[in-house]
């Protein structure tokens, strides 16, 4: 039997905030206290503060990203420059926060959960294009009804790693009243100095999130700031060519073969390939499972370019009185 490559992730414990912070503040709380803050306090005490930090254990862990990101090589590019100092000095990965600039559905969004799924560290998920307040991301003062942790403190104290991958989908999007900036605690959040003593509202305890490895997604930088800009760096993702898309469908489909038994064979037909890679990466798979729908309901256990003709999006019309 031929020897297996395994690649095991290697991760430290680092502690990310002080126990003795916890059970002070739990003292120092009056009768009136919030008692929302009080559980997570009691839960952030029983966890204690020490989270995995995830070390790369080879340059070579994001390659098959060129494969099935292949508009993406640039980034990957640089990525593995940084696995390679990393790797070097047996120290956990770290990078400028990344800024990936492109139209929409070219698959952003994608890259980012694939970049955390390779490095072995969670994925958190942000859509900017939904939130109005700064709180969102840094919290609520307890005193305030309803108040709650914002999403970093909830990746760092709810999760198990020190340095998630997270992800601010479309942050050229965010809006809202500019007393509350959805973007006011990036600018301490990505300056890893100041992130070292994050101080999330509602939380109100010191927290390091300094290791948290961030992946913004944008279609035009123009609304940005531009000190949140100076922060990054930015990438402008291009469109997938004809070879990278053809690429991209290939890994789609051997992806959900290999996902599932429903008796498909290993490689597609090359006018199937052409037909899924003519779609934007956004589309691909929800009509290529729509393909394989419609094969099936046709009694057959391979594809044919007329069934993604038959799996066209349309609108649903309601009919009623």
């Amino acid at each position: 039997m031929a020897p297996t490559d395994l690649r095991l992730t290697v991760a430290e414990a680092r502690t990310i905030y002080d126990v003795t912070d916890i059970e002070r503040a739990l003292d120092d709380a009056g009768p009136g206290r919030n008692e929302a803050l009080a559980a997570l306090y009691d839960k952030m005490r029983q966890r204690g503060g020490e989270r995995f930090l995830v070390r790369p254990s080879g340059i070579d862990m994001i390659d098959d990203l060129y494969t099935s990101c292949p508009n993406f090589g640039e980034v990957i590019d640089d990525l593995r420059k940084h696995l390679a100092l990393a790797v070097a000095g047996s120290e956990p990965l770290q990078f400028t926060p990344i800024l990936l600039l492109g139209e929409p559905g070219i698959g952003k969004t994608h890259f980012a959960r694939e970049l955390a799924g390779k490095l072995g560290t969670s994925h958190e998920f942000v859509s900017m294009s939904a939130l109005t307040a700064g709180w969102i991301l840094s919290g609520a003062s307890a005193q305030w009804t309803n108040a709650k942790p914002g999403k970093v403190a909830q990746a760092l104290v709810h999760g198990d790693f020190a340095n998630p991958v997270v992800v601010l989908d479309e942050i050229d999007k965010a809006g809202g009243d500019a007393r509350y900036d959805p973007m006011g605690a990036l600018y301490s959040l990505l300056e890893q100095d100041t992130a070292k003593a994050f101080k999330d509202e509602f939380v109100d305890i010191d927290i390091d999130a300094s290791h948290i490895l961030w992946v913004t997604t944008a279609n035009d930088e123009r609304s940005i700031p531009a000190p949140i800009l100076n922060r990054m760096n930015v990438y402008e993702v291009p469109r997938p060519d004809r070879d990278a898309s053809l690429a991209i469908a290939g890994t789609l489909y051997r992806h959900c073969v290999n996902e599932h038994d429903w008796g498909f064979p290993a490689e597609a037909d090359d006018a199937v390939l052409e037909c899924l890679a003519a779609l934007p990466p956004r589309d691909m798979k929800k009509r290529l499972l729509s393909a394989f729908g419609n094969a099936k309901l046709a009694g057959r256990d391979w594809l044919e370019t007329g069934d993604f003709e038959q799996s066209r999006p349309g609108r649903s019309r309601k009919i009623g009185f």
